[in-house]
This record gives structure tokens, C-alpha cells and sequence, in this order.
């Protein structure tokens, strides 16, 4: 810029000095060689100045533009803000506050955009859905963390990178293919294979306007959603179907004694007898299940207390020991050997019976005559737990993970003829959860089961 100007201000110079010499040789060419030989000093001298005040004057009017041009440079390189301080001219002057305003303004627009962007982030960063965002060439233009992890890529490698190539889940591909081919927002489910039941659901939508071609792809994790809809499914239809088995008892009982039998004392005695058993069967399986719908729900309210455990457990003992006898089997208590007295658990009382009560009577309904149930307990010094282990029929290695399940019973049939509703370890296990303990089980075939409950100790809860 400098060098411009001065090879334009000293042309300018020159063309007039020529121009002079031209004209006054045009004019007398012994005047004009009388005054080359008279003013040539002088006329060097001149030139000379001209020359210095061309090289200072084309200074003073570039160094304002060079400024502007630096600044303008460093604006390109990302110093957003930066400022110019012009010393000249009120054009140079205004020249140099419109491009201070125009730098503070955009540095403000620039961080409100990156503000906005890292809020974008932040937000898509913390769903539980995976986005990502392709363009009309496939590839991964966005990609969160949960997407990621759904889709088993890394987010930050992704980018620029064809959606092919990031993931090689098939199913997923064929949903996104399916939602680019339509300018509706499309909506797929597919089953994950290889998974052992994982399920995804996917929304694939195009971006609006034709500015910016791709689309967005949500992608979703329902295989909790399905597992629930499955259990309730499985609820209804195992509720329905133990309702049902006592009502048609109690309908078909009821029938007879219509028709005739009630005539006869035996047969009336053994048909309200009959009645009687369906109908208690009934109650207890609403009471479980009432039971159940507000433990899950968390309307019941548990109260934690003290429990002293070994009391707890002795009360238990004795309230099933006629039961126990008609079986003829053997009880027994065994204390810890090194615990001290009175070890408490931190539990809701009425909670921690019923714990205790459902585990017996399922060692008593499923162990044979003469066989053995014996209660153990323990601490340490955050938890106390206690174990019930019976010699019953035990329970087959595939069926042990699935005890807890509601009306999942290992014999069907069995547990039927016992009065069992199918309901009573859900509930165990259910409650013991809500007590911020865990229940295990252990179990071999024809050897019998053993149950432990470990619960928060009284004074480190």
C-alpha cells in the first residue's frame, strides 16, 4: 500500500517536472538550456524535497489502511474484537470506529453462537436418547455420547466419517434408509441381534427447508419399556388365569350343591369345605397382590426401627413350629457363635415378619416329611442377615434366577396343591429392597434351597 502511493505521488511529481521542461522546450530551446544550466541544482534540490515529501505523505495516508488491513487480518485469524487505533484524517477516523464497531459486534455475535452451541452440546450430551446428524452424503456430522454407547462407536471419532462406516448394526442402517425416503418423520423398531433381547426404536428426520440437506437420527433404548409391557402382559394374564382356577372350584362346587348334593351331609360338608379353601386361597392371592401393588408403587409406607434380630426370628420360629410338626420336621435356631447380644437390624418390624414368614412357609410347604429347616443369623459391623435353609425338593439351576418373578413357580402343580400364590418371594424380595437390603438364593436339586437377607445394621443405617 505504501509503496503504491509513493511511486504515485512521485510520478506525479516527475510528470509535472517533464511537463515543464517540455513545454519550455518547446517554447525556447536556448532558454530552456540556459535554465537547465542555471536552476539545475536548485532543481535537483526540488526534486529531491518532492521526493521526501511524497515518501512522507504517502506514509501518513497508508498507515491508517495498513492498520485497518492488519486488523482486518487478525479478525480473519479468529482475534475477534480486536480494536485499531487510527491517528489522521476524520475519514481515516470513521473508517476506523465503523471497523471497531463492526469487530465488537461480531465477537459478541460469535460468543453468543458458541454459547449457544456448547449449551446444544451440553443438552444432547445429556439425553437419553442418541442423536446424531448426518448430511445427504451419510456422513456424521453430530454425534452424542449416548448414541455412542447405544451404538457402540466413538462420538468424537465419528465426525466426517460415513454413518457405514461408524456402525455396523444392519438393522439401524435399513431404519435410516427407510426414514430418508420419505420427507415425513419416520419412526422404525428393530430387534438388536445378537443381543439376548435388546430392543431399539428409532426416528429419523429431515432437516426442515432445503438450506442445510441430512437429517437428525434418534435413536432409543426400549428394551426396559418392552421388558415392563412384557411383565405386564405376563401379570395379567397369570392373575387372570389364578382367579380364575379357585372361581371355577368355587362355581362348579357351588353347581353341585344346586343340583342335589347338598341332600347328603357327607358330600354338602365336603363341597363347603371345598368353598372354603378356594375362597381363603382367593383372599390371601388379593392380599398379595394388593401386597405387591403398593410395595412397587411405593404407597407403603415402611417405619425403620430397631429389630432385635434373634427375637425376631424366635417369634417366627414359634408361630410356624405346628406346622412344622404336622410334617413332622425339624426346626432349629443357630445363633453366631461370636456375635453379641441382642444384634439389631434396621428394619420396618411389620415388613421384616412378613420377610420371615413367607421364606419358612415356603421351606415348610417344600420340604418333605421329616426333612429339616434350620435359621441361621450373623453381623458385621454395617449389616446383620440371617439364612433359611430347609433339606426340601430344591430348585433346578435354570429356574433359580427366576424365583423372585410374580406366579413364577418351579412346579407348577406343587405349588398349586400347596395353596402357594406364586406371590410370596416377589414380595420378599420387593421388600427386603425397599429396606435397602439384598436377598440371594442358593439352591441345589433334591438337596433343598437356602435363602439369605442381608439388612442394614441398627446404628450404621
Amino acid at each position: 500500500m505504501f509503496w503504491r502511493l509513493f511511486s504515485t505521488y512521485l510520478l506525479l511529481v516527475i510528470a509535472t517536472v517533464g511537463l515543464l521542461g517540455l513545454l519550455t522546450f518547446q517554447r525556447a530551446e536556448e532558454v530552456f538550456n540556459d535554465l537547465v544550466r542555471e536552476v539545475a541544482t536548485a532543481l535537483l534540490v526540488v526534486v529531491i524535497l518532492a521526493i521526501g515529501a511524497a515518501f512522507v505523505l504517502a506514509r501518513w495516508f497508508a498507515r491508517p489502511l495498513v492498520e485497518l488491513q492488519e486488523g482486518a487480518r487478525k479478525l480473519a485469524d479468529g482475534d475477534l474484537g480486536h480494536k485499531i487505533r487510527v491517528a489522521g484524517s476524520a475519514e481515516h477516523s470513521e473508517l476506523a470506529e465503523t471497523f471497531n464497531a463492526m469487530s465488537g459486534r461480531l465477537a459478541s455475535t460469535f460468543r453468543l453462537l458458541d454459547h449457544d452451541r456448547e449449551q446444544l452440546r451440553a443438552i444432547l450430551s445429556g439425553m437419553v436418547e442418541g442423536v446424531i446428524a448426518i448430511d445427504d452424503k451419510r456422513r456424521v456430522l453430530f454425534a452424542n455420547e449416548r448414541a455412542g454407547q447405544l451404538l457402540e462407536f466413538d462420538p468424537r471419532k465419528a465426525v466426517n466419517e460415513q454413518l457405514c462406516n461408524v456402525t455396523r448394526l444392519a438393522p439401524f442402517h435399513t431404519v435410516v434408509e427407510n426414514g430418508l425416503t420419505t420427507t415425513e418423520a419416520h419412526r422404525e423398531e428393530f430387534d438388536v441381534p445378537g443381543s439376548g433381547g435388546r430392543h431399539m426404536e428409532v426416528y429419523v428426520s429431515r432437516f426442515p427447508g432445503h438450506g442445510m440437506p441430512g437429517a437428525v437420527v434418534v435413536v432409543n433404548d426400549t428394551t426396559e419399556i418392552r421388558q415392563a409391557e412384557r411383565m405386564r402382559q405376563d401379570f395379567v394374564a397369570n392373575a387372570s388365569h389364578e382367579l380364575k382356577t379357585p372361581l371355577a372350584v368355587i362355581k362348579s362346587s357351588v353347581e353341585a350343591l344346586i343340583d342335589g348334593a347338598s341332600e347328603d351331609p357327607d358330600i354338602l360338608a365336603a363341597f363347603l369345605e371345598q368353598v372354603a379353601r378356594e375362597a381363603d386361597r382367593l383372599a390371601d392371592l388379593i392380599k398379595d397382590m394388593l401386597s405387591l401393588s403398593k410395595i412397587e408403587s411405593g404407597s407403603l409406607a415402611l417405619e425403620p426401627r430397631v429389630v432385635v434380630l434373634d427375637r425376631a426370628i424366635t417369634d417366627c420360629v414359634e408361630r410356624h413350629h405346628p406346622r412344622a410338626e404336622t410334617k413332622t420336621l425339624t426346626m432349629v435356631e443357630k445363633p453366631p457363635s461370636d456375635a453379641p447380644a441382642n444384634v439389631a437390624a434396621w428394619a420396618d418390624p411389620d415388613a421384616l415378619r412378613q420377610v420371615m414368614d413367607n421364606l419358612v412357609d415356603n421351606a415348610i410347604k417344600y420340604t418333605p416329611n421329616g426333612g429339616r429347616i434350620t435359621v441361621r443369623w450373623g453381623a458385621t459391623t454395617e449389616t446383620v442377615s440371617f439364612e433359611v435353609e430347609d433339606t426340601g425338593i430344591g430348585i433346578p439351576e435354570t429356574d433359580v434366577n427366576r424365583v423372585f418373578e410374580r406366579f413364577y413357580r418351579v412346579d407348577k402343580a406343587r405349588g398349586r396343591a400347596e395353596g402357594s400364590t406364586g406371590l410370596g418371594l416377589s414380595i420378599v424380595k420387593h421388600l427386603v429392597q425397599a429396606m435397602r437390603g439384598q436377598v440371594r438364593v442358593n439352591s441345589k436339586l433334591g438337596k433343598g434351597t437356602t435363602f439369605r437377607v442381608t439388612l442394614p445394621r441398627a446404628g450404621s443405617a
